[in-house]
């Protein structure tokens, strides 16, 4: 076949660039004409848009044979200028997928075989917003704003200030914080001055950025002393000062100091007990955000009968605590020995487990009386023994019971303890429980992996693991588990929330407020008794 050559080559238009019936044969004998129709084709806006598309891929790294951002193998060929008309295209010879030169077996990395095409450009620079302030984050404008709106409505007078007493709406509409750390912010801010000002406070709360920390660091930068990185016991005696002049729960203490004072200490014996979980009395940020101390004093803060608040704050929790330490001093020297203690729980706890205990293994003694147990020592053994499904509980036991320190509970050790309980039962002629019974069971109620021994961890997995050490030391508890009262059972699914500790508590202050009145009927000064004065449950 012959073919025309022409050539003014700008006239031929996209369609007859198509070349319907050209052969192969007629353009390698004018290459003249092929060259003048690939210029042509060039500048064409479609082929522009192709190669421009193909350089940024080579220049990002793509490979001239794999398609850019295409979904599937033919896009790329899609995009090109077609050679042929629509449906005229021939088809390609059918091979197979192993034989076939042109297949190429996808890599799973990046391609060892650049581009001829790629060019090395500097990376792109991203920008990273900063997401670190040594400080804290600075408060976004808007909050900025509102919160300056309520400052100026709380400091009327901006020269002279608030004094202390007229700062606790502060703490309250402004900081968002329990009124009673209103004492602790008001000292922080003012540093002897004797007063805030709007200037002091502003600097302090919004140009120090503590109204963007979470309340709990909040709380914790407003306690701490400056030169340390934890909070001891006495960082909380300003806070337990002011919830005690001005909670009306705790009014009718105003009059006795000396209850006030003890019952500030044992707030902070129960605080540190469940959240300094490593039992240094430092108490971490860390910590402080894990516990719930926060909660709680958010809940007394709005709560006016404070034995509702159950966590720490409970007058008739401190009431319990306070009145079984003293039954047991019976000198009142507030400290207890061995032969004290072994009373407690109508002698319910063996000699051995006593003696475990002022051996000072599960916790070293705070009293400076040499083997004697003081107050807080005595908060952390009443909160141990009374419920022993908490995890500090349980550490405080297993450490009891341990007698190597290896980590672990043998059968030598738990026989070692059970040989006093089994002789108890027999000198209380009650039918005694074979060791071996007993190892079954409690092999059974912890599910332990190696029944070889047992570690804390499987304590702390098991729901019955506080059983474990009644049976073991607690004769009084490990018969009623055998027994398992019925009572006890629906109370404890009526009040699934309230802990063993809780139910104690109550049971004890309902014992000892009805022993008080009966005392004050044998001494002619008691009113008639009220069931409503009751503790609210």
């Amino acid at each position: 076949m012959s073919m025309e050559v022409v050539n003014d080559a700008a006239s031929f238009d996209v369609e007859f660039l198509q070349l319907p019936e050209v052969s192969s044969m007629a353009l390698k004998s004018n290459l003249s004409f092929v060259e003048t129709l690939f210029e042509q084709w060039l500048s064409l806006p479609e082929t522009n848009r192709l190669v421009t598309s193909l350089l940024n891929d080579a220049k990002s790294g793509v490979p001239l044979n794999v398609p850019g951002n295409c979904s599937s193998p033919n896009a790329a060929s899609n995009s090109l200028p077609s050679m042929f008309p629509a449906g005229t295209a021939p088809p390609l010879s059918p091979r197979s997928s192993s034989g076939s030169p042109r297949i190429v077996k996808q890599r799973v990395g990046p391609s060892n075989l650049g581009s001829p095409l790629k060019v090395v450009s500097e990376p792109v620079k991203e920008f990273i917003p900063q997401f670190y302030f040594q400080n804290g984050r600075p408060p976004p404008n808007e909050l900025k704003e509102q919160c300056l709106l309520r400052i100026d409505h709380l400091f009327p007078d901006h020269l002279h200030g608030l004094q202390i007493q007229e700062f606790k709406s502060v703490t309250k509409e402004v900081c968002k914080l329990p009124s009673f750390l209103s004492t602790s912010l008001y000292r922080k801010i003012e540093n002897g001055a004797g007063i805030v000002t709007r200037k002091a406070f502003i600097d302090y709360w919004i140009n120090g950025n503590m109204m963007t920390k979470n309340i709990a660091t909040q709380i914790y930068t407003i306690l701490k002393q400056p030169q340390l990185n934890y909070l001891t016991q006495d960082d909380f005696k300003p806070v337990l000062r002011e919830l005690l002049a001005t909670h009306p729960g705790l009014e009718f203490l105003q009059s006795t100091p000396e209850f006030q004072e003890r019952y500030a200490e044992t707030v902070i014996y129960r605080i540190y007990y469940y959240i300094n979980r490593s039992g240094n009395g430092r108490l971490t940020l860390r910590e402080l955000k894990r516990g719930n101390i926060i909660d709680a004093m958010q809940h007394a803060d709005e709560e006016e009968d404070i034995n509702k608040v159950l966590r720490f704050f409970s007058y008739e929790h401190f009431y319990v605590i306070y009145c079984k330490f003293w039954e047991l001093d019976t000198d009142h020297d507030f400290v207890i020995d061995k032969e004290n203690l072994i009373r407690y729980g109508n002698h319910a706890l063996t000699y051995r487990i006593v003696d475990r205990i002022f051996s000072q293994v599960p916790r070293k003694f705070t009293s400076k009386v040499e083997g004697k147990m003081g107050y807080e020592d005595f908060v952390y053994f009443i909160l141990s023994e009374e419920d022993k499904s908490s995890e500090p509980s349980l550490e405080y036991w297993f450490k009891c019971v341990d007698l190597d320190g290896n980590g672990v509970l043998t059968r030598n050790e738990l026989q070692f303890f059970y040989e006093e309980q089994l002789h108890r039962m027999e000198c209380m002629a009650q039918e005694p429980v074979l060791f071996e019974d007993i190892l079954c069971q409690i092999i059974d109620m912890i599910g332990s992996e190696n029944e070889s021994y047992i570690t804390l961890l499987d304590l702390k997995g098991g729901k019955l693991s506080g059983s474990i050490f009644n049976i073991l030391f607690n004769l009084n508890k490990f018969m009623a588990f055998e027994s398992r009262d019925p009572f006890l059972i629906r109370q404890e699914r009526e009040n699934p929330t309230l802990t063993e500790w809780d139910r104690f508590a109550h049971r004890e202050y309902i014992r000892l407020s009805m022993e008080e009145d009966v005392e004050d009927v044998s001494n002619g000064s008691a009113e008639v008794w009220d069931e409503s004065l009751e503790a609210p449950f």
